[in-house]
């Protein structure tokens, strides 16, 4: 399965590249610091003072993180997020097809569809120490039931060629991608950059890669900031 970093794919992901470019040259090494004041005042402001629980047990999730090592942070970040949000379709929650949530709106609900899980693992591991060349969110076709369907998981790579491990809203198991053999990867991205598979989505790349440029240009606003 061809999981590992792969050769950009074709004039189309170039220009979604070159738009995401001030994100890759400016924040792809950038820390992930997270001001907890701002974010649970944006949560009460939005979501109503009973959701600040989940907020303020983000916070201590993220403090306790601090001296683990990266595999049992990623068992934590993990179990936090199947423990605190239920799957929604994006169309059940949000009225559309497609929508990219971020922590604030995932933590909000308590809700989220795979993406949403994703990115908020992402957010989280990297506030906790994890860089981008450990990192990628990951577009894949999943065998689910029987039915192929667009999914996405967050991958963990130990070294830039390493089989990485992944994380899933399908499941709560943190599995090498070597036992995921339901799942296909597609292509994959980050703060820095967009790497393709073997093969082309039938979904537009560089239409998925605006609703992440969506997610990042929100996230300062709830008090999420690469630095």
């Amino acid at each position: 399965m061809p999981w590992q970093r792969l050769t950009l794919l074709g004039l189309c992901l170039l220009i979604a590249l070159v738009w995401l470019g001030i994100w890759q040259s400016n924040k792809a090494y950038a820390q992930v610091t997270i001001n907890f004041n701002q974010f649970n005042q944006q949560l009460v402001q939005k979501f109503g003072a009973r959701r600040l629980p989940v907020g303020q047990a983000w916070q201590q999730l993220v403090t306790e993180l601090n001296g683990l090592s990266d595999v049992q942070k990623l068992q934590r970040v993990n179990a936090f997020f199947h423990q605190n949000v239920r799957y929604r379709t994006d169309q059940q929650l949000y009225g559309m097809e497609d929508y990219w949530a971020t922590p604030l709106e995932t933590l909000g609900h308590g809700l989220g569809d795979c993406e949403d899980y994703a990115i908020a693992k992402y957010i989280t591991l990297r506030k906790a120490g994890l860089t981008d060349q450990q990192l990628r969110l990951i577009y894949v076709r999943a065998n689910v039931r029987g039915r192929v369907e667009a999914h996405m998981v967050l991958g963990y790579y130990a070294t830039p060629n390493a089989e990485p491990l992944i994380l899933d809203s399908l499941i709560p198991r943190i599995l090498p991608a070597s036992q995921r053999t339901d799942l296909t990867p597609v292509f994959s991205f980050n703060a820095q950059g967009l790497w393709a598979g073997n093969q082309r989505s039938a979904s537009s790349p560089t239409a998925r890669l605006s609703r992440w440029r969506s997610v990042l240009d929100r996230l300062a606003a709830e008090g999420i900031y690469f630095e």
